[in-house]
């Protein structure tokens, strides 16, 4: 009653036609509380009505036409008319639900063969939860039907012959116990009532029986056999229910087995998840289990199917799911351990997953955009997903042979078995074959004690390295060596940069100087503007600091450049490295004078300042010969953690950086020159390129599917940061460092635009529009590649040449000897089209000799069998007649003899034989 208020049913079989109205309508308008549903019944023959009491057939039938949409017995018999045949039955359903524009939730008017959801897109929805049509293809998992929406037959389908390399995997569980409970419980009570009667029947025949004591009349006796009999009637239905509660009771404790079949869908790979029947009947698709869940391409495209006893899950009273929810998501994760283990199986992701997509036309980067529709695919896709229809007559599952013709043909709805090109399965008498499912194992990961030690030892080691990269001190001597540094490490001055080079220990932190230590602090009403980094554009904006926050970032940088150039620098010297950029036409100031006066400094007017690229500003400071300068702008915010992020990002992206102060107008810029050569810089920004490529790497001998998220430069190797894809077991992490180029780590296939994700584009993009250089340093071309590429097109044209010559047909117009000779412009025009053509037409006709010759050895196969069973049945019926003669022939000489069965006949002709000898 979903979909509309009222139905009608007209069914016909056995010389009989019945009509059923169940209306809602007629209760509402008649104020009846209980179900009353009409139910006339005519002769098909006569049409005369069938029962007893005609005052009844009279009030069903006036409700019939009152309530329906048919007025009179006329139009009642029509509707029994549009059924052919002998038997079959029609429901119309009338009074449908409406939606708020007042038009009906069902659209049967958009599609004259189905029926659809009103206003639903295609886009993003489900064909089956839109259509009718494509919900009856799939609603049982073995159809044995016809079934026709608008006059137009339904093409079903068996889900697991239309997959990709489908597998089975058998799974048994002693979890599944709450519907076999109810069983057991109903059984326990059906026993009850049935011992009651059984101990009640008994007991009136014992009574009557002592009533009637000495009474031998006919009567008496015949009226105690009856009681007697069915006393004895009652018991055996009691013992009867009692075997079955102990069957139901032993079933109880048996594990119950399911069988789940997995498989690619090649056809339309955005349509993945499980399929779940219960007793052959669709109730939940489209669920998500195990590496699905992830989002990730994982077991994307895989198909999963289960039919489910009703003794294992019951469904709810509408078909649309489970009504036991802890068993079914035990029985979803279940599920999901098996897809894992299938995916392991049919090893997509060790060859490439985007390779394997690749080879059946899906050739875009968007998930849900169809496969290619070029011939080459679709005939790539129907060779490995053989044709399976279904009989129109017979209702037997037939498998087609392959056949190019076929690849595009449409099949007609009344289908036949005479219509099918094999010979052994093209009529109706014909045995239906089965499908051959090849079987799985689900093989659980049971570590030894030395996996599981080493597992061990690599966690406690990578939360060792944690506090090690903290307490670790390296002399700086070069830009590589500055990016190693964390953001943690703090600086001592110049006076002290010798000593801390030969110090063992890590150093501390140096005391303020005088001129920091005795400036003023800033009012907290007065805001400052966080410094900002300059990637194409300035931002703006920034919460409050005070000044001692930002002079002790400053002597830390200062004491950190001294270290890094081994030369001292002091704060009122004007020749330091360490300069205040003011507003053009004004003299520089030294940072000391500027730290001590800040209310001088944040006077200053400067409008034109902030617009003036850090960039322009480094161009008046000297560079040494072979440097190059980097700047570091240190967002200075309340926030010590967030300024040590952003410092380190800029440390890791080799970014020019500067510290700088506004306010109004008036900046202070700290720069930091470093002695680190163009070829540290040119690595890493080439490993920087590194990120989103699609990688493979080797976990406890097994190889999971990644991407590059984060590039390390390391003193001798480059160190990849690789997110996983799907990790089956939780004790193997998320994501994993790897050096690059080792054995536990390779390539799967070059990232392009298309496949990279949005954010690795834009960062790359971020990295080539910054100039990581200063103005004075002349970045020199790479010239120890090759001057020309010649030698690279002359391989592959020998190549290919070497390919064409390899398969070549052999009736092809053009010679080997003419191939090898042709140069790279008449490669160019090569027919490639007619040499495939031709190959693909050869390698047919193999095939077709190889099936004809397969097929003929097969038939004389068959036939020297058929004939070795004639001379066997032939044998054997001789053998048996000449036993039937010596035992007639022993009885003539001996009489008294007495052989019954052939064994005895023959231990007594060897008694004989051995008594003679």
């Amino acid at each position: 009653m979903r979909i509309g208020k009222d139905f009608i049913l007209f069914t016909k079989k056995d010389n009989t036609m019945t009509c059923l109205l169940l209306s809602r309508t007629f209760h509402e308008e008649e104020g009846i509380d209980e179900v009353i549903v009409p139910l006339p019944t005519w002769n098909a023959q006569s049409q005369e009505p069938v029962t007893d009491n005609m005052e009844k057939f009279a009030i069903e039938t006036e409700l019939i036409y009152k309530y329906s949409p048919f007025k009179s017995e006329q139009e009642v018999m029509e509707q029994f008319n549009k059924i052919c045949g002998e038997k079959g039955t029609l429901v119309i359903i009338f009074n449908l639900k409406l939606m708020d524009n007042g038009e009906p939730e069902l659209d049967v008017t958009s599609d004259p063969r189905d029926i659809q959801m009103a206003e639903t897109s295609p886009e993003g929805t489900k064909p089956e939860r839109r259509s009718f049509r494509a919900y009856a293809a799939v609603l049982y998992i073995d159809p044995r039907m016809r079934i026709f929406i608008n006059g137009h037959k339904v093409q079903t389908k068996r889900l697991s012959c239309c997959l990709y390399k489908p597998r089975m995997y058998k799974y048994t569980s002693n979890r599944f116990k709450t519907r076999a409970e109810q069983e057991v419980k109903k059984a326990e009570h059906m026993v009850r009532i049935a011992e009651e009667k059984a101990r009640e029947a008994e007991s009136k025949a014992r009574a009557l029986e002592l009533r009637l004591g000495g009474d031998l009349t006919r009567e008496s006796r015949v009226m105690l056999r009856q009681v007697q009999n069915s006393a004895i009637t009652m018991r055996r239905e009691a013992d009867v229910k009692r075997r079955i509660k102990d069957a139901k009771q032993r079933a109880l404790k048996e594990p119950k087995e399911l069988n789940f079949v997995f498989g690619v869908n090649i056809e339309q790979r955005e349509l993945d998840g499980m399929f779940i029947y219960n007793c052959s009947r669709l109730i939940k698709m489209y669920e998500k289990v195990g590496p699905q869940l992830e989002g990730g391409m994982a077991c994307g495209g895989v198909v999963g199917v289960v039919d489910v006893p009703y003794l294992v899950l019951e469904p709810t009273h509408n078909k649309q799911d489970f009504a036991d929810a802890k068993e079914y998501r035990h029985l979803l994760k279940a599920m999901g351990e098996h897809l894992a283990q299938y995916w392991k199986d049919v090893a997509i992701a060790q060859r490439g997953i985007i390779k394997f997509w690749d080879e059946f036309g899906y050739l875009s980067a968007n998930w849900n955009q169809p496969p290619s529709s070029e011939l080459r695919y679709k005939r790539r896709r129907a060779m490995e997903i053989p044709t399976t229809i279904q009989c129109d007559v017979c209702l037997k599952w037939r498998t087609l042979p392959f056949q190019l013709s076929s690849v595009e043909k449409n099949y007609p709805d009344s289908w036949v078995c005479s219509m099918n090109p094999d010979p052994e399965q093209d009529r109706c008498e014909a045995a239906e074959q089965k499908q051959k499912v090849p079987l799985g194992t689900l093989k659980k990961d049971l570590k030894s004690q030395e996996e599981k030690q080493k597992q061990l030892a690599e966690k406690i080691r990578q939360q060792q390295e944690k506090p090690e990269t903290l307490q670790k001190t390296t002399p700086v001597r070069s830009q590589a060596d500055l990016k190693k540094l964390p953001p943690e490490v703090t600086t001592q001055p110049a006076g002290e940069n010798t000593q801390s080079l030969t110090r063992p220990q890590r150093p501390r932190s140096p005391p303020l100087p005088d001129v920091i230590k005795n400036a003023p602090s800033r009012p907290p009403s007065s805001p400052l503007a966080k410094s900002t980094m300059q990637l194409k554009k300035s931002s703006s904006a920034s919460p409050n600091i005070s000044t001692p926050k930002l002079a002790s970032m400053l002597s830390r940088e200062e004491a950190s450049t001294s270290r890094t150039h081994q030369h001292t620098l002091t704060a009122g010297k004007s020749n330091s490295n360490l300069k205040t950029h003011a507003k053009p036409g004004t003299t520089t100031k030294p940072l000391s004078a500027a730290l001590q006066n800040p209310k001088s400094s944040r006077e200053t007017p400067s409008p034109k300042a902030a617009k003036v690229p850090a960039v322009k500003k480094s161009a008046t400071v000297k560079c040494p010969q072979a440097s190059t300068t980097r700047k570091r702008i240190l967002n200075t915010s309340e926030d010590e953690s967030e300024e040590e992020e952003e410092h380190k990002k800029k440390t890791k992206r080799g970014k020019s950086v500067a510290v700088k102060e506004e306010k109004d107008s008036s900046e202070v810029v700290v720069e930091l020159t470093d002695s680190a050569g163009e070829e540290e810089l040119a690595e890493l920004k080439k490993s920087q390129k590194d990120k989103g490529l699609h990688v493979e790497v080797r976990v406890n001998k097994e190889w999971f599917t990644g991407r590059v998220t984060a590039v390390e430069m390391g003193k001798h190797a480059v160190r990849w940061k690789v997110k996983f894809d799907y990790v089956p077991t939780d004790t193997t992490p998320r994501d994993r460092w790897v050096e690059k180029g080792s054995e536990d780590v390779r390539l799967m296939k070059p990232p392009s635009p298309e496949y990279q994700p949005p954010d690795t584009q834009q960062e790359e993009e971020v990295i080539v529009a910054e100039p990581s250089t200063s103005d004075c340093v002349r970045i020199e071309p790479d010239t120890t590649g090759p001057s020309s590429n010649h030698e690279t097109v002359d391989l592959l044209v020998q190549i290919l040449r070497n390919c064409l010559r390899y398969f070549l047909p052999p009736n092809f117009p053009i010679s080997k000897k003419e191939l090898s000779s042709m140069s790279s412009e008449g490669l160019l025009a090569f027919p490639l089209k007619e040499y495939f053509r031709q190959y693909e037409v050869g390698l047919q006709n193999l095939c077709n000799s190889y099936q004809t010759r397969a097929d003929a050895r097969a038939k004389a196969c068959e036939e020297n069998l058929r004939n070795s069973e004639r001379k066997l049945k032939e044998t054997e019926e001789k053998l048996q007649k000449l036993r039937t003669n010596i035992v007639a022939l022993l009885q003539k000489v001996q009489e008294d003899i007495d052989i019954n069965t052939d064994d005895e006949l023959d231990a007594y002709i060897e008694d004989l034989i051995t008594k003679g000898d």
